[in-house]
């Protein structure tokens, strides 16, 4: 199957009873009558928050605000020829108008109010199950490697990345950081440890691998502290021409028990170098944006 790759936003709503917003997918939908979560896919150069309320008026005719961002997971799903993997943003959200109705002609049909206990027996994706704290449902076999590309390939004029990184403290209080190496949009900055996540691996499986092959450290993560996005029309790399290039970053909190003098295990990758920093140590450093805002995280 053809491996194909998207970004979503979703939204974990709740009345005053307690009972969830769920959408049902329509026969347009390649899961028809699985319940969702309302959301779906972020449009280029969107933030993921704009993108969960955008979805949410278009299929349930509510209005919200953005509470906190709740989780971040992948969700793999079968659409011959497509093996799709989506990266999902779920977002606690409060509803502040608007009057329930279905979607038309959409991906949904249905939008109702569920209690929880009624939820559980419904078939939800994973999305939904995971943000209600239910059984997962069964996900396709992941693949064993990615497939290989049959000739020749078009010059991208845009890509769209999801990714993690880590900030990352050891027990005295110092920060993780590597430098970007030449070659790679940033060079000669110092940035947050972590990058893209790989096909069928969940955002913090793919954190962790990218810590220890850019760092050789080890660490766990202890939360998920927020979701931003990047927007660069002329991002310029390793491809050799400007990219209009939008990313979605999910920032988790990291803790490594017993640091070790970093080391760049990756192999002409993107990072050149990597060290422990205080915070005065890092601060004087040329940083990456995302880097110098994440210094007032903790």
């Amino acid at each position: 199957m053809i491996q194909r790759r998207r970004i979503g936003a979703y939204g974990l709503c709740r009345d005053d009873q307690g009972r969830v917003l769920l959408v049902r997918a329509s026969a347009n939908s390649a899961r028809p009558g699985t319940w969702f979560l309302p959301g779906g896919g972020i449009e280029h150069g969107e933030h993921p928050a704009d993108a969960v309320l955008r979805e949410l008026a278009e299929e349930t005719g509510l209005s919200a605000t953005v509470v906190r961002v709740l989780d971040v997971a992948a969700e793999l799903v079968a659409k011959p020829p497509y093996l799709e993997h989506t990266d999902g943003v779920i977002y606690q959200l409060a509803v502040t108008g608007g009057a329930l109705r279905p979607e038309s002609g959409g991906s949904s049909d249905l939008a109702e109010w569920v209690a929880p206990e009624a939820a559980a027996r419904r078939p939800l994706s994973r999305f939904a199950a995971q943000a209600l704290g239910l059984p997962l449902p069964p996900s396709p076999a992941a693949p064993a490697e990615p497939p290989r590309p049959v000739g020749p390939q078009r010059r991208p004029a845009r890509g769209q990345r999801f990714a993690a990184y880590g900030v990352t403290h050891d027990p005295a209080g110092r920060l993780l950081l590597t430098l970007i190496a030449d070659g790679y949009p940033g060079a000669g900055r110092w940035h947050l440890p972590g990058g893209g996540t790989d096909f069928a691996e969940q955002p913090a499986d793919g954190l962790l691998r990218e810590i220890t092959e850019e760092t050789g450290q080890h660490g766990t993560i202890t939360g998920l502290l927020t979701v931003t996005h990047h927007h660069n029309r002329a991002a310029l790399g390793p491809e050799g021409y400007p990219i209009d290039w939008h990313g979605v970053r999910a920032l988790f909190q990291v803790e490594v028990a017993e640091p070790s003098v970093p080391r760049v295990l990756e192999r002409h990758g993107s990072t050149a170098e990597a060290a422990w920093l205080t915070r005065a140590e890092a601060a004087a450093l040329p940083l990456t944006p995302i880097t110098a805002a994440s210094l007032d995280l903790g």
